[in-house]
């Protein structure tokens, strides 16, 4: 029989995307998620898993479920004999992190402490947690690869990673027959190829390309770019940014890793590459034929000027390498919110349907 492997938070972008991958690869997910960061479709079961039980012909278990619920938590591993967790279910928004931070607390921290614990009752010890490169804080050095010092972040949703990752990195210390990857993502964007899932925000977009590409099919009037003075090649932020499917195969990578019996073990997941938000901007004109609206707004608190990967352990260790360019993931992404968004009939016609 396949391996279940617990999914929590695989209702949203990026554990949806990894759900697929996971039935892909041979194994059974089994999803939980409270809606936080999912868009609840028919049947209370999100949108994502709905779509990707049509387009994959395939069933998903899934639970409503937060990880702030202990009982109900261990009432899920009473059904299930699971192989491992893939752990992703938390608050996400750096700006959001900032103004309540107590909220990015208790949720992430409280939430994951509930899961290893509930884990180890029950003999489940193989993890993999989505972690983030906001662990690094403001870099000393550029590429950041694994050895740079982690701990300087710069707002609460960094910490809450960091403290978490720290807490893994002890459990795994002490108790011997725990493995767990950690994997510092960079800046996950883009959707998945058939345009069915990919980042739908709930509200005003917290990432930058679903913003950008609202814009650029009407969706929305103009980006704000948070700040363009710092020292950078335009004077905007640089960011890493890795394609949602790329990401997600990393993880299948990592989960196989867990079978080396190697404890706690940590990888980047990043193309190497950094580019600006203009760069950014420039690159979805191009892949929509359009001119993108954008306003300098002031730099939004805890951001940094530039962040990107040394990604080469992961590819040495792991296996594994990204593979999407920036153009396919401008491509994909805007491909997605022509199929997702009625106010884009005519541009959708234009740009995703080969014509």
């Amino acid at each position: 029989m396949a391996q279940k492997v617990l999914v929590t938070g695989g209702g949203g972008y990026i554990g949806s995307h990894c759900v697929v991958e996971l039935i892909e690869a041979g194994y059974h997910p089994v999803v939980i998620d409270d809606f936080s960061n999912a868009v609840q479709g028919e049947g209370n079961v999100p949108e994502s898993l709905r779509r990707i039980e049509k387009f994959m012909d395939t069933k998903v278990e899934f639970s409503e479920l937060n990880l702030l619920d202990k009982p109900g938590l261990e009432k899920i591993f009473k059904q299930h004999s699971f192989y491992a967790v893939m752990h992703f279910a938390g608050l996400k928004a750096v700006g959001e992190s900032v103004e309540q931070p107590l909220r990015y607390y208790r949720v992430n921290l409280t939430g994951t402490i509930n899961l290893l614990e509930v884990m180890q009752a029950h003999g489940v010890h193989n993890l993999v947690f989505s972690s983030s490169a906001t662990v690094y804080g403001d870099p000393q050095k550029l590429p950041i690869d694994e050895q740079h010092p982690a701990g300087g972040c710069t707002n609460p949703y960094g910490k809450t990673k960091f403290f978490i990752e720290e807490m893994i990195q002890d459990q795994c210390s002490a108790e011997k027959d725990w493995n767990a990857v950690l994997l510092r993502y960079f800046n996950p964007i883009g959707a998945h190829v058939s345009g069915q899932i990919g980042e739908d925000p709930q509200g005003t977009p917290n990432n930058l390309l679903p913003y950008v590409a609202q814009v650029a099919i009407g969706r929305r009037k103009h980006l704000n770019v948070f700040g363009n003075d710092y020292n950078t090649v335009d004077g905007t932020g640089v960011r890493d940014y890795i394609h949602v499917v790329d990401l997600a195969k990393g993880h299948i990578a990592a989960l196989r890793k867990l079978k080396d019996n190697d404890g706690c073990k940590v990888y980047n997941l990043g193309t190497g590459t950094g580019y600006s938000v203009l760069q950014m901007v420039q690159a979805m004109e191009k892949a929509s034929g359009r001119e993108i609206a954008y306003k300098i707004a002031p730099r939004r608190s805890g951001d940094i000027a530039s962040c990107y990967a040394d990604p080469r352990l992961a590819e040495k260790e792991l296996g594994w390498k990204a593979n999407f360019g920036l153009e396919r993931m401008c491509t994909y992404e805007l491909c997605f919110q022509c199929l997702n968004t009625s106010l884009s009939a005519v541009f959708r016609l234009e740009r995703c349907s080969g014509r």
